[in-house]
């Protein structure tokens, strides 16, 4: 009779779980997103599919990525033993319950034990340390799941005995397939139910959820459950719906339309121009219309060496510590980097220099590429029968750790494509820069000098693309 009712009890708490909870995948063919780790044919698909997971793993990645989810269709397809322990609710003891019966287990039926503990880093370094002998000897293989950086937040000794799988924010289309899904699903979602869910609400939705599968469905399902059904029954999720359900209103900026575009455009002009107001403001606006950052500071990235340059050259500097310093801590604190990359950048000494190299490789497309001059080339082939290397002057065994040596083929002596700006730390490169050239000139006889025009934007911006 017992185990009547929790039957029972288990099934009416599944059908009255939230929404989030009900849709989680139960197969690899219903997961939806990070295929660089479980599409097909990768390693970790192919240890779940083949029930191989023998080596532990720790999955590392920002809430509603689907760690806990990717651990239960594990405990789904596997013949082993599946025990789960939370790092926030489980202590030593727990563990060692554990541990006890997968030992146990082990002995009577030669039966596996994977243990699932979510919040691995909540443990401290005893509690980890608790674990390590049984990950060493195969009593356990551990799937531990992590928000922080494993390589910070859990002890060296287990991240080495295990595999690291990072997962990544949802990408938008996959945010669509799981409110779709939820939407359709009669068993799980809301498929016995009449709703129409406008393409501008979705939208909304979609952008608001941040890449964080839990964030759309929770708001998905706040905006079901609290809005009335019209005449005929049907539920109206409208953009006004939406807005409420996740407590954001809506921006005109559609990420593959023109207001992605313009704002991204007035952003980048706004630093260039030397107005942090103004790219502040835009900056917010991006954010808040769910904009990737990362796309942002790749951006930074860019402008830091096409507009700043050797004006300043720890833009570049402060521009990539910014990237990399959001990766490891990504929003809402991962603002900070981003807005001190924006700040730093608006307000440094401007110069596009280094679209010089623009002017060298057009002059290589109109008159063919010189051949290196025979000081220069490589001595370590052969250099003492060709003569290749022979003559070339080791500039730190001079004074100053210069001379005034042939470095362009001859033809080109006295072709100047680089020009300094007087910005910033450039000014001092230029005054350096002058004296060097100077005394090229007079070592190698040059008459004439050759400065090549700056080349229009536009013509920058074509040679630019055909790098790729």
């Amino acid at each position: 009779m017992t185990d009547l009712f929790d039957h029972a009890m288990n099934e009416r708490m599944k059908s009255q779980a939230p929404l989030a909870a009900r849709m989680r995948p139960r197969t690899l063919d219903e997961y939806i997103g990070q295929e660089h780790i479980i599409g097909p044919g990768k390693l970790l698909r192919r240890a779940i599919e083949t029930d191989r997971l023998f080596s532990s793993i720790i999955l590392w990645g920002p809430p509603g990525t689907g760690k806990t989810t990717l651990a239960q269709v594990i405990a789904n397809q596997t013949r082993s033993h599946f025990e789960t322990l939370s790092a926030i609710l489980a202590g030593k003891t727990d563990l060692r319950e554990v541990i006890e019966r997968a030992q146990e287990r082990n002995r009577l039926y030669q039966q596996r034990t994977i243990l699932f503990i979510d919040e691995i880093h909540r443990w401290n370094k005893a509690q980890q340390d608790a674990l390590l002998p049984f990950v060493e000897n195969g009593t356990i293989t551990l799937i531990g799941a992590t928000t922080e950086n494993p390589f910070f937040e859990v002890i060296s000794a287990l991240v080495s005995r295990s595999r690291i799988f990072q997962l990544r924010h949802l990408n938008q289309a996959e945010i669509g397939q799981l409110l779709d899904r939820a939407i359709t699903d009669p068993e799980r979602g809301y498929g016995q139910r009449r709703i129409h869910l406008t393409p501008e609400a979705r939208a909304h939705l979609v952008n608001m959820a941040s890449g964080d599968a839990r964030n759309a469905l929770n708001a998905l399902e706040l905006a079901v459950e609290s809005t009335q059904p019209d005449e005929h029954g049907t539920i109206h999720i409208t953009l006004e719906v939406a807005q409420e359900s996740i407590q954001r209103r809506a921006v005109l900026y559609d990420k593959d339309g023109d207001a992605h575009y313009d704002t991204i455009s007035a952003f980048i002009k706004s630093v260039r121009g030397s107005d942090p107001d103004a790219a502040l403001y835009w900056l917010a606006k991006m954010i808040y219309a769910g904009e990737d950052p990362r796309f942002i500071l790749r951006r930074l990235i860019i402008l830091a060496g096409e507009d700043i340059g050797l004006a300043d050259p720890l833009g570049l500097l402060v521009a990539v510590s910014a990237a990399q310093a959001f990766d490891y801590i990504g929003l809402p604190e991962g603002i900070y980097p981003l807005v001190e990359a924006t700040l730093y950048l608006a307000t440094a000494p401007k110069s596009n220099s280094t679209t010089a190299y623009f002017k060298a490789m057009q002059l290589i497309e109109q008159e063919g590429a010189g051949s290196v001059p025979k000081h220069l080339q490589d001595e370590n082939r052969d250099g003492q029968a060709t003569g290749q290397g022979q003559n070339y002057i080791y500039p730190h065994n001079q004074v100053g750790h210069f001379v005034p040596q042939q470095y362009l083929p001859k033809r080109l002596l006295g072709t100047y494509f680089y020009r300094p700006s007087e910005q910033g730390y450039e000014a001092e490169i230029e005054q350096r820069l002058k004296q060097w050239r100077e005394a090229q000139k007079r070592a190698l006889g040059i008459e004439t000098e050759r400065h090549l025009p700056d080349l229009p934007q536009d013509q920058i911006e074509k040679m630019k693309h055909s790098l790729k």
